[in-house]
């Protein structure tokens, strides 16, 4: 066994940080998606 594997500093699960990971950079994607067509949508006035 690894060494390393026997001494493990954070025994939590990585579901938490996956997920405001995942919600975070659909959030940001989602900003710039919406900025985009707003731009898009003044462009014609």
């Amino acid at each position: 066994m690894n060494k390393f594997e026997q001494d493990v500093q954070d025994k939590a699960n990585d579901i938490v940080p996956s997920g405001i990971g995942f919600i975070a950079s659909f959030a940001f994607f989602t900003i710039i998606f919406l900025i985009a067509n707003i731009v898009d949508v003044a462009s014609y006035y």
